[in-house]
């Protein structure tokens, strides 16, 4: 059978069934229904943030954040990384806002705090950091900067749910962060995501934007779209919360057996871990340097298929490298070039075993093997 990059977490059948009888009972499947208001106030709890708005999918939560804070057409400038998935960027676009890209850290591949200062300018509005793989951003240096300038801060945390920093919850740091909760994601509600953010004064602008833009029965004061959280998928989400110690640390443990089977091996590169950071194991990234093992990340993977294994380059091509951002004024991403180039996220799921991990490890070391004999 084949071993997929990801595997969707979901809960038994039965509880499933049992959280969306009332739905069948009421007809109310969307608009702030009360299975969406139950899971909203369980992840506030959980995640340990102030305020939580839920969204039809992470993009649109993100897209509605800058809306909501009125950067939105402002033709600002904001500071991101081009080491992410293109939602990231194509948010800050669909805005009428120009992404600036600065580079990343060669050890955890997030954005690197040292080079932002050089990026800002007077059309500057807001640094777009991405908790790449679940690992922790410098929030410090972040916030920092932030404070120097006079800038927004929205972190891009859709791999980083339930992940910890010094004991708060991930979400707690910046103006805003985002969560994705699409079916590949440590938490799923099938698609959806959402903001967690501080000042009280976006809940309602949130709230309406993503409904139209619709204040009241008769009033409608913003220009808004349709990206509301339904009833099922927030019944979804409500029972994967219910097992998700269990899903972190079953990934937990596929990580650990990845670790002991690939660190200290010549011409492998794991990312580093993070101090006073619980982390929630999202992904396993792997970055294979040519001259020292022998094949590059291209090879490997196609290696890899041959058996049936599918990992995935996550995130290659550079979002500056794409066709529809190549032409932007910076490129200058030597880092994130090379990592785009080596980097082979290997599968990562709640169901996967032991043995499973040691058949992905055995083909990618197969080489190696062959030439210590």
């Amino acid at each position: 059978m084949a071993i997929m990059v990801t595997k969707s977490s979901m809960p038994e059948y039965e509880d499933y069934i049992k959280e969306i009888k009332p739905i069948f009972e009421s007809h109310h499947l969307t608009n702030t229904g009360p299975l969406y208001k139950k899971l909203q106030h369980q992840l506030i709890e959980y995640l340990n943030v102030p305020y939580l708005s839920m969204f039809v999918n992470g993009h649109m939560a993100l897209e509605t954040v800058f809306q909501a804070m009125g950067l939105r057409d402002t033709g600002g400038e904001v500071i991101t990384t081009a080491f992410t998935f293109v939602s990231t960027t194509h948010a800050i676009t669909r805005n009428g806002l120009k992404p600036v890209f600065c580079d990343i850290k060669p050890d955890d591949f997030t954005i690197d705090p040292q080079k932002i200062e050089a990026l800002i300018t007077d059309k500057t509005v807001a640094i777009v950091p991405v908790h790449v793989y679940g690992s922790v951003c410098d929030v410090e240096a972040i916030e920092a900067i932030a404070k120097k300038y006079n800038l927004k801060v929205i972190y891009d945390s859709a791999h980083a749910f339930g992940v910890k920093y010094k004991g708060k919850g991930i979400g707690n740091y910046g103006d805003a962060s985002m969560f994705s909760f699409h079916a590949t994601k440590v938490f799923n509600t099938i698609e959806g995501g959402a903001v967690a953010f501080h000042d009280e004064s976006l809940r309602e602008s949130m709230h309406s934007l993503k409904n139209f833009g619709i204040k009241s029965e008769e009033c409608v004061d913003k220009i808004g779209g349709n990206a509301k959280m339904d009833e099922f998928r927030s019944a979804m989400g409500i029972c994967n919360l219910r097992n998700i110690e269990r899903c972190i640390t079953a990934r937990g443990k596929a990580f650990a057996r990845y670790n002991e089977r690939l660190s200290g091996i010549r011409g492998i590169r794991l990312m580093k871990e993070q101090s006073e950071v619980i982390p929630n194991y999202a992904y396993y990234p792997v970055c294979f340097e040519p001259s020292e093992f022998g094949e590059t990340r291209d090879d490997v993977c196609e290696r890899l298929k041959k058996h049936d294994i599918y990992a995935r380059k996550y995130f290659y091509p550079a979002i500056n490298e794409m066709e529809c951002y190549k032409n932007s004024d910076n490129k200058e991403t030597p880092v994130t070039a090379e990592i785009s180039r080596k980097v082979l996220t290997l599968p990562m799921y709640e169901d996967l075993t032991a043995e499973e991990v040691d058949k992905i490890c055995d083909v990618i070391l197969e080489k190696i093997e062959r030439v210590n004999i």
